[in-house]
């Protein structure tokens, strides 16, 4: 066996908005990946739309930089428990871990998903305490909470020995102590060098190559992403695919890249203990080994955690479908659905009851939403049901999903958000006042408790809440929980909305469309303030008549209406309704138009 002393490779967890993904970004300079005049995005790492609009990492990306004659890999790793199945993927790829977290927030949820599984594999951490110029910093505080989650995630003696160091990745400065002045993040680099271990491979042996990810090129086609565990990676060496439950296959590759910064660079070899990607093998899937034609030897195969929650996607039925999407039929989205089981490890599709509808399940309602909204955006259109949770049976027993919630409130609003909890039957475990008037709270609660949660949540605490959940395991069948207090206004014929009758459904409760709209009947164009739905005539006009009166024809005053967000209607609907998507616009309707 060999070390590789000029090689380290490293992935970076943290919660998101934490600054994981900022820091990066520092590294790249401060390591001259960058020429000084070059144009590049703020977050560079964050390259899909998505990841920038929602500012979260989605898809693990890995970059490579030099330092003083070293290589690091870097694996950006998304900080969301939905996109789990990246996550311990990307854990196969490295031999240590950079655990960032916020001077003022500390360790929170996703943060503990992440490290429990890197502590679970032996990587050893390295721990830095980002954003300490916060005025509202607790450096000591959160440094405790950090040692307190190793305790409970069982981190050995050596893990617990972990460096620490302070950063402000926007300044790009990190320092040994929380105190003074620093320049760069030379003492960051100077850690990754000392605590992250080189890795250990053996070049003379069989080739041993774990793929860990899929991407595209319109030129190359499927490229696979992994490290080589052992042996060399060669261009244009035959080499043996092996996959699960199935003799080996002769391929060849095309092309072997590694990376330089953010750039594939094509390479004739890449020796053992690096990061690289392969070209050429057609049926390459996540999981599988290339190894020696002569004497293959499979590596363990990628397990990720099961789906929890499930969404129908159907075909798009409304009378106003195929006004702006191109791809609107059952087969398009299978074939779409198939494409994204290709790259996405986590998640499961199956046919539905109906013949035009097809059942994913995924590890979260985000997970789900990224996956629409990316459809959308490319042209799709369809029908979404309810999200629903995956029961399983436990010792006999009807068994659900069980999330650890935390929540981040302002002192005033504890007890609306207790309430609320609790009558989705959420046991408080925990509370803790931090100072600066706000207050975090834990709860144990069923998945199915937090469907259509988020919503209201954010409303009842005037948007200055902050909820964070985290599957923690199954209990029992919690029994039944209250839905959507309110009923909807249903609309009962096709049409366009109109001032006039929208200004007189005001009083009945919240709108959700503009004068001007087309609606139809089935459609939801509001939210009743009772519990029952009723039906109403939106594209009702102000009869005509010859007679004027003072005042009778001022205008009308409409309040602005409510608009949802993809989430947000995902969680809104009831069991009966359906999320009507289209890359123009997002609508909410009644399974049964009439």
């Amino acid at each position: 066996m060999q070390t590789r002393k000029d090689l380290r490779n490293l992935a970076i967890i943290a919660h998101v908005d934490h600054g994981k993904t900022t820091l990066v970004d520092a590294m790249l300079w401060q390591s001259g990946v960058f020429r000084e005049n070059e144009q590049v995005a703020e977050r560079v790492m964050d390259s899909l739309d998505l990841e920038r609009e929602k500012g979260i990492t989605i898809m693990a990306k890995n970059t490579a930089i030099t330092y003083r004659g070293t290589k690091i890999n870097i694996v950006d790793t998304p900080g969301h428990a939905d996109f789990g199945g990246e996550v311990e993927r990307t854990l196969n790829m490295v031999d240590g871990v950079m655990l960032l977290v916020d001077a003022t927030e500390g360790p929170l949820p996703q943060t503990r998903f992440v490290l429990g599984k890197a502590l679970a594999r032996g990587l050893p951490p390295i721990v830095v305490i980002n954003k300490i110029d916060r005025p509202d910093r607790r450096i000591n505080e959160v440094l405790d909470e950090i040692y307190d989650l190793f305790i409970d995630l069982d981190a050995t003696e050596e893990q617990l020995d972990f460096p620490v160091l302070y950063t402000n990745a926007r300044a790009g400065v990190a320092l040994t102590g929380p105190d003074g002045r620093g320049r760069d993040l030379v003492p960051l680099f100077e850690a990754i060098l000392e605590h992250i271990p080189a890795p250990t491979c053996d070049p003379e042996a069989p080739l041993q190559f774990l793929v860990t990810t899929l991407q595209h090129s319109d030129y190359v086609g499927r490229i696979g992403v992994g490290k080589v565990v052992n042996g060399v990676l060669r261009r244009n060496r035959e080499v043996a695919l092996l996959k699960p439950d199935s003799p080996p296959l002769g391929a060849s590759l095309s092309q072997v890249y590694t990376y330089e910064g953010l750039n594939r660079v094509e390479r004739e070899e890449v020796p053992a203990g690096d990061i690289a990607a392969v070209a050429g093998v057609d049926d390459i899937f996540i999981g599988d080994t290339l190894g020696d034609l002569a004497e293959p030897r499979p590596l363990p195969v990628i397990t990720v955690e099961e789906p929890t929650i499930s969404m129908v996607f159907s075909v798009n039925t409304s009378p106003l479908a195929g006004r702006d999407g191109k791809f609107l039929t059952s087969r398009h989205i299978k074939e779409r659905l198939d494409k994204e089981l290709l790259y996405n490890v986590s998640i499961r599709v199956e046919q539905a009851e109906n013949r035009d509808s097809y059942r994913v399940n995924a590890r979260g309602e985000l997970q789900l939403a990224v996956l629409v909204e990316t459809m959308r955006r490319e042209g799709f259109e369809l029908s979404l049901s309810k999200p629903k949770v995956i029961t399983r049976d436990v010792k006999g027993r009807l068994s659900e999903p069980m999330e650890l919630a935390v929540v981040d409130v302002p002192e005033k609003f504890v007890g609306i958000v207790t309430e609320m909890l609790s009558s989705r039957r959420g046991k408080m475990t925990r509370m803790i006042n931090n100072g600066f008037g706000r207050v975090r709270l834990e709860f144990e609660i069923a998945s199915r408790g937090l469907i259509g949660f988020r919503s209201r949540f954010l409303t009842e605490t005037r948007g200055t809440g902050i909820l964070n959940a985290l599957l923690v395991g199954y209990m029992p069948h919690a029994g039944e929980i209250a839905g959507r207090p309110n009923g909807v206004l249903v609309s009962d014929r096709d049409g366009r909305a109109v001032t006039y009758a929208i200004h007189h459904l005001q009083p009945r409760g919240t709108i959700f469309v503009n004068p001007g709209e087309p609606v139809y009947a089935g459609m939801i164009v509001g939210e009743n303030s009772r519990s029952e739905d009723i039906r109403v005539n939106i594209t009702k006009e102000k009869k005509l008549t010859n007679i004027r009166a003072a005042g009778s024809d001022e205008a009308l005053h409409l309040i602005p209406p409510r608009r949802f967000t993809l989430e947000q209607a995902m969680e809104y609907i009831s069991d009966d309704e359906l999320v009507e998507v289209t890359p123009g616009a997002i609508r909410l309707r009644k399974m049964e138009r009439r």
